[in-house]
């Protein structure tokens, strides 16, 4: 048999090294995600030491946690667990054996979702979207709510018959939506825009029945929780578990675990309406009969004061001091008038005999000069002069024919 040998050949050290080239600064193998069972794990002074195979035990891989990375592990590595591990591979020339640096472990099924969960809700809670301060009211007596849940689940049956009973005559607008499986927080999502664009609604219940975890875990989808916390009016969910409770639950104006719970909490009972009106109106009844007793007892009481005063008397000594005081008044007035009377009188006769016209009616004129001047002396006038002579009845006009001084 002819072996033809290249002219050069390599090293164990330099096709280990090759291989280490290969494994170490692959992208993919620097930063890697690797899922499998645990087992074997032994704790040395150095580090972590276990071992991790597939179910099946088809393969299996060695791994090493530092000592310094050790209590950062979110899931510790026991035999018989699976976990979710984060790490880089690494080749070891001496052994020419590769294993698995650590630096991340997470639970694996379950759990991991079980560590999802916890990290979304304390990221939301970070946020202050479960806070109490936020959370709304629900209106006391709505005319119109929408519902969004699975047309073809017991829930939406619940949620019917029990507004019925409880408040004929309410408005409900249904908003249907998947609410298991891969689909459904994409359906819930639109579902609850559908309601928000209708604008009609005044309070929205989110609902499903009961199930399985995984079954109910589109109700901890982070689309969900905030497409219930930022709906524009208040939400009540009724996803029926009682056990633990969604994300969604924590972030819903109101919360109960059933599909009929919620229909009951989101509108009044009309029997109960009906109950307390009647009470209500028996209360003011019987405030009202109470202040009548309380004023006919007031007024008794004052009338009593009132005879224990005589104010009846007072009032009589003070009408009879009015009158009096009238009747003065009146004497006083009449007095004065009469007065006033003779006085005006007295006055006009006076006046009459001022009147010029008087004098005239007697026979005398009055002797006016042309400038309508009265001439009062003869010395003033000149022979030739025209004068005016006032009469009792009309004016005559004269001239100076003679003066005597």
């Amino acid at each position: 048999m002819n072996l033809d040998f290249p002219d050069t050949t390599l090293s164990v050290a330099g096709i280990t090294e090759y291989i280490q080239v290969l494994l170490e600064e692959n992208p993919i193998l620097r930063q890697v995600w690797v899922i499998g069972e645990v087992s074997s794990a032994n704790q040395h002074r150095s580090g972590l030491f276990f071992t991790m195979q597939d179910p099946d035990r088809t393969a299996s891989i060695k791994c090493v946690t530092w000592n310094s990375q050790v209590t950062k592990l979110m899931q510790l590595p026991t035999v018989g667990e699976q976990i979710i591990i984060l790490g880089s591979i690494r080749l070891y020339p001496q052994r020419g054996e590769y294993q698995l640096t650590v630096w991340q472990a997470l639970p694996a099924g379950e759990g991991l979702q079980a560590l999802r969960y916890q990290q979304l809700r304390n990221r939301l809670l970070a946020e202050g979207l479960f806070d109490f301060a936020r959370k709304r009211s629900l209106p006391l007596h709505p005319q119109t709510i929408a519902v969004v849940t699975s047309p073809t689940a017991a829930a939406w049956g619940d949620i019917q018959r029990t507004l019925k009973q409880r408040y004929p005559g309410l408005h409900v607008l249904f908003s249907p939506a998947t609410v298991q499986g891969e689909q459904a927080a994409d359906s819930i999502v639109k579902a609850i825009e559908r309601v928000e664009g209708d604008g009609r609604a005044e309070v929205l219940i989110l609902s499903r029945g009961g199930g399985a975890v995984e079954e109910l875990a589109c109700f901890n989808d982070e689309r969900v929780v905030r497409a219930v916390a930022e709906c524009s009016i208040p939400v009540i969910t009724g996803i029926g578990h009682q056990r633990d409770e969604s994300l969604t639950d924590l972030v819903a104006d109101v919360c109960v675990h059933t599909p009929t719970a919620a229909a009951e909490t989101v509108v009044p009972s009309l029997a109960e309406l009906y109950t307390q009106h009647r009470q209500r109106f028996d209360a003011l009844y019987d405030a009202l009969l109470a202040s009548q007793s309380q004023a006919a007892y007031k007024l008794q009481t004052l009338r009593h004061r009132l005879r224990n005063l005589r104010l009846d008397r007072q009032v009589q000594q003070e009408v009879q001091k009015l009158t009096w005081e009238r009747q003065r008044l009146l004497q006083l007035t009449k007095g004065r008038s009469q007065h006033a009377k003779q006085h005006l009188e007295l006055l006009r006769q006076k006046l009459a005999t001022l009147d010029p016209k008087a004098v005239l009616q007697r026979g005398y004129a009055v002797v006016r000069e042309e400038n309508g001047a009265i001439a009062r002396a003869a010395s003033e006038l000149t022979i030739g002069q025209d004068l005016l002579l006032q009469l009792a009845q009309g004016k005559v006009k004269v001239k100076v024919l003679e003066v005597d001084r």
